[in-house]
């Protein structure tokens, strides 16, 4: 399980050219899954993303998480994370999960950072041609796997 964490000030993803997903301050999530993740994957990311101190406090210092900001979550499936590019020019997602995998791990992901933050996520549809766009706060970019905890 990979995951690609921004600090935003605003994001939001559109499919067909609707708005289904919107935040304010707080996270934008990029999502991957492989076929070994378990429930223990799950659990443990959304317990270190909303544990993260990624967020400014009274003194300008990085030191309070999301949970303390008070910020929102926008998460958003994205088999491309698991892309393979060491042979030739064209990635490989032979490790990305397959759909009927990663869509209930995506479901079950959300939900665990739902019961951790307190608050509603905001998602993209999974599988769907999604467009992104943000505004980067910072900026702050963080990129976790769940398979090397550093």
């Amino acid at each position: 399980m990979r995951v690609v964490i921004q600090r935003v000030t605003f994001a939001k993803v559109e499919v067909d050219k609707k708005v289904v997903g919107e935040i304010e301050n707080g996270m934008m999530i990029l999502v991957g899954f492989e076929n070994e993740d378990t429930n223990e994957d799950l659990s443990w990311m959304a317990g270190k993303i909303t544990s993260l101190r990624i967020f400014d406090d009274e003194q300008g210092v990085m030191n309070k998480s999301i949970i303390d900001a008070g910020g929102d979550i926008l998460c958003i499936s994205q088999f491309t994370l698991h892309a393979l590019t060491k042979k030739g020019n064209r990635p490989s997602y032979i490790k990305a999960a397959k759909g009927e995998v990663s869509e209930p791990l995506y479901h079950e992901f959300c939900n665990k950072l739902k019961n951790n933050l307190n608050k509603e996520i905001k998602k993209g549809i999974f599988g769907a041609d999604m467009k992104v766009s943000l505004l980067n706060d910072g900026p702050v970019t963080i990129c976790i796997d769940s398979k090397n905890k550093e």
